[in-house]
């Protein structure tokens, strides 16, 4: 068995693609252009691949090919019906990357609130040592508790984001996007009152027609000025041009992104161009990446295949 994995590059170096590996003949290339993906699929039996698009092209150029794994949960990228049309399953990875996703969630949310960088360049410049006072309290910070979090999308990252807020005494409230609102462990309210409402507002939604520039203008305007906007789902939720502008303008205090409407940023996203950037809090698309979610998802990724050839 051939299995290609054409962009291997986007699980790192420091994760071993052994279980993957043993399966067979594991060909890794760091990236692939359409053109190269073309060229590449040509002998396979299994493709791997994580953000590369599996047009109908590519599919008819793998003459052998009898499985497709996404080496993630979303599978936007995969002509899934095509894929169906010709007989070759497609099996993506689940739940791998929860925890990291939470992780960064609370970063982002305490970097904002907190201030950190600012307090941190403040003690590295020396300007806390002249200042001649034990404390800075030039930018005020508010404690979670009390505070209600807004969680739009309420799966299992959601879910778990609201418990971890639970323990920093905070009050969890939510939107649910597909319209069926199924957990009844918390709230659910419509969109408007949990913009309106919430302290924090974050964002854990998969893409799609029901969630594509959900939040915009008129739902940013709707928060409290001290309130602050999370993003880990996918960045075509937010209207990022909006978004720009209230953090700009004050209308809110801040933003933390680990997702965008095009990856990587494009230096000419309205984000980039943001004055304040010090409200901003930005990560390259790495919440779901710590060390134990990529080694999750490479063992996922191997049972899938495994599961293929039973």
């Amino acid at each position: 068995m051939k299995i290609t994995f054409l962009d291997a590059a986007t699980l790192g170096s420091d994760v071993s693609l052994d279980p993957i590996a043993r399966l067979g003949e594991l060909v890794c290339w760091q990236t692939s252009s359409p053109e190269e993906a073309l060229a590449r699929v040509s002998d396979c039996d299994v493709l791997i691949v994580n953000k590369v698009r599996v047009t109908p092209q590519l599919i008819d150029a793998g003459a052998n090919l009898r499985l497709i794994c996404e080496a993630a949960t979303g599978v936007n990228n995969i002509d899934i019906e095509y894929a169906a049309s010709k007989g070759i399953p497609v099996r993506n990875v689940a739940g791998y990357s929860t925890e990291s996703v939470v992780q960064s969630t609370f970063m982002h949310m305490l970097n904002l609130i907190g201030h950190l960088p600012y307090y941190d360049g403040k003690v590295k410049s020396g300007k806390y040592s002249w200042s001649g006072l034990f404390t800075d309290v030039t930018l005020p910070f508010f404690e979670l508790a009390g505070k209600t979090i807004g969680i739009v999308g309420m799966g299992t990252i959601g879910h778990r984001v609201a418990q971890v807020a639970e323990a920093f005494g905070m009050k969890a409230i939510y939107f649910s996007t597909s319209g069926t609102s199924h957990c009844h462990d918390y709230p659910s309210v419509p969109l408007d009152e949990l913009m309106a409402v919430s302290d924090v507002v974050s964002v854990h939604a998969p893409l799609n027609d029901r969630t594509a520039g959900l939040i915009g203008e008129k739902e940013l305007s709707l928060m409290k000025p001290q309130a602050v906007i999370l993003n880990m789902g996918r960045g075509g939720i937010v209207d990022e041009a909006a978004l720009a502008k209230a953090v700009d303008d004050g209308v809110i205090a801040g933003a933390g992104l680990d997702v965008y409407s095009a990856e990587p940023l494009n230096v000419a996203n309205p984000l980039s161009k943001v004055k304040h950037q010090e409200r901003l809090s930005m990560t390259p698309h790495t919440a779901w990446a710590s060390v134990e979610a990529r080694t999750r998802l490479v063992d996922k990724i191997a049972a899938n295949i495994a599961m293929g050839w039973q």
